[in-house]
């Protein structure tokens, strides 16, 4: 399942998750953001050592100023409440598990 995380919920959900944590930046607006959507969604359904959740970039401003995003979609991995990993565009889905 996937989580959507605000800006309430984001130390609970993200900072202080034990699980490393795949968060997708999107809007609905986005193309690419759709394509993708569907790869994160088998990767939250298969992979129950992470936790993938989706920030809306149009709703959540504030966290995406915060996280530097300048384009959509974007994925950044959280490990131990630190940002180990992050990456831009469209990509399939064992690239995006590389990043886990």
């Amino acid at each position: 399942m996937i989580i959507n995380v605000t800006k309430e919920n984001f130390e609970a959900e993200v900072l202080k998750s034990d699980k490393p944590v795949l968060i997708d930046f999107w809007a609905a607006w986005c193309g690419p953001c759709k394509m993708i959507g569907p790869e994160l969604e088998a990767l939250a359904e298969e992979r129950s050592d992470i936790k993938v959740c989706k920030i809306n970039v149009d709703e959540q401003g504030e966290l995406a100023i915060t996280h530097g995003v300048m384009s959509i979609p974007m994925l950044i991995v959280y490990k131990d409440g630190e940002i180990a990993n992050r990456a831009v565009g469209l990509m399939p889905k064992e690239e995006i598990e590389a990043l886990l």
